[in-house]
């Protein structure tokens, strides 16, 4: 007789395996499918690997401005792109050993193949017995997409999954998309000697971001190099010899700029073609599972996670966030409901958002924008990491912490551009997703010299405290 298992997920990115190992910790027999590697885009082909890279990038922006420190470099830092690749692969390597390790650990059953949804409690699995289970997570995660013109040849045009694989720095690169993979993409490119050209075609870069930040993140694009324009419309993009030529619209004038390779960067589409949901009766909205605010689908005893869902009728300023943190929230709380424990919900308004681009750029909770049309009084106050002693140490003192709050009340978002902010964003989200007010951090102890100590200084400007900056 075939085993029936407690939980069975198709998929295996971080979803999928975090609702695995918290379902497996309280007690459940839990069976994980996954046609390639457990750890998903995120730890192969997103947020690892590109990290790495981007700290290989940081490593050569730091060697140029040696000097500044009184440390002597003779010559252009070299890149051997070889070592560089390795030394990615070798941190998806190591963390992939890890993760499999604690999957076995924890005794969840892991099977390699294609699965597919079969209806209420079963997932097939090509070439084997049906899998049959109490209750069923839909986890099959999300792809690189693409504009309906553009053909993706992994050469002239290419996605975030070409790019972290190429055998050489192009030596000029178009980037279609200024979401949080195309800047990082970007930045990469800049730092290892490319000319890069951004194209976005909403009204400013890093669209997502408070106004603020994304005007000084464009100041600093462009004093670094990069060109990068905003409120554009792509129209043609071809293969143009062993170049991308790509057409846009810009002010009423048609434009073109012709590089190596075109990175298009435009968000990414939910898997879900193919794999049984809509025939099962689980409701699609764009292709993307439908869900409420506990990730329960239209079919009773099926939860779906990840990038994979969009939940409409929760009535958010943003969209569902396509983010891995999110993505191991959503498995843990489903993995709880299931087994019947006490659990809370995703905060999805408290969700900290991090572009590890340079400069960084990490936030929290409203925009002053999103606070106003949200009906809310607003105070705002800004710390610019000039006034730091830290940040002045570092050599990094563009940018600034801005806090908006109710007047003479809560705090509603923080938003932040500058030196290593994606690091301070877990304190920001501790202040808006407990609904502090700005003098109850005001009497913390900030230590001094730290960049944490710009969050402290935001607050005492806005509890009417401030000792240091403008």
């Amino acid at each position: 007789m075939t085993e029936t298992f407690d939980l069975a997920i198709l998929g295996g990115g971080n979803a999928g395996y975090a609702c695995a190992l918290r379902a497996a910790q309280l007690g459940l027999s839990v069976v994980l499918v996954e046609q390639d590697k457990v750890g998903g885009t995120c730890l192969h082909r997103g947020c690892i690997p590109t990290k790495a890279l981007l700290h290989s990038a940081d490593v050569m922006e730091e060697i140029r401005r040696a000097g500044d420190f009184g440390v002597l470099v003779d010559a252009e830092p070299q890149v051997d792109w070889g070592k560089v690749q390795s030394y990615k692969g070798s941190v998806v390597t190591k963390l992939f050993k890890g993760l499999q390790g604690v999957i076995k650990a924890r005794g969840v059953t892991t099977i390699n193949g294609e699965g597919k949804f079969g209806g209420p409690g079963i997932i097939e699995v090509e070439g084997r017995e049906p899998i049959r289970a109490k209750a069923v997570v839909l986890a099959s995660g999300s792809y690189a997409k693409s504009l309906p013109f553009i053909e993706i040849d992994g050469k002239a045009f290419i996605t975030s999954d070409h790019a972290l694989e190429l055998d050489s720095i192009p030596s000029s690169v178009i980037v279609i998309g200024a979401g949080a993979v195309g800047l990082e993409f970007a930045s990469i490119y800049h730092s290892f000697g490319a000319e890069v050209t951004v194209l976005e075609a909403l009204p400013r870069l890093a669209p997502g971001e408070d106004e603020e930040v994304s005007k000084e993140l464009t100041r600093q694009f462009q004093k670094r190099g990069i060109k990068a324009f905003a409120g554009v419309k792509v129209t043609e993009a071809k293969a143009d010899g062993d170049n991308a030529t790509v057409t846009f619209e810009r002010d009423g004038k048609t434009e073109s700029v012709t590089a190596e390779r075109c990175l298009v960067a435009v968000g990414r589409g939910p898997r879900s073609e193919g794999l049984g949901y809509e025939e099962a009766g689980v409701k699609l909205d764009r292709g993307f599972v439908v869900t409420d605010a506990s990730c329960h689908t239209s079919v009773d005893g099926v939860w779906a996670v990840g990038d994979l869902i969009t939940q409409p009728d929760l009535g958010l300023p943003f969209p569902h966030f396509q983010l891995a943190h999110v993505a191991f929230a959503e498995g843990v709380h489903v993995a709880e409901q299931i087994a019947g424990v006490e659990t809370v919900g995703v905060n999805y308004p408290g969700v900290p958002r991090c572009t590890y681009s340079y400069p960084e750029m990490a936030s929290v909770g409203l925009t002053e924008q999103q606070a106003k049309d949200a009906g809310h009084e607003v105070e705002t106050a800004k710390f610019q990491w000039a006034a730091s002693g830290k940040a002045t140490i570092l050599g990094e003192t563009t940018g600034f912490v801005k806090v908006v709050t109710e007047k003479e009340g809560k705090v509603l978002g923080i938003h932040m551009i500058g030196p290593r902010v994606t690091e301070l964003i877990s304190e920001a989200q501790l202040i808006t997703n407990w609904e502090a007010f700005p003098a109850e951090v005001a009497s913390l102890f900030h230590p001094h010299p730290t960049l944490s100590e710009a969050l402290g200084e935001t607050m005492l400007h806005l509890a009417g405290k401030q000792l240091h900056g403008a």
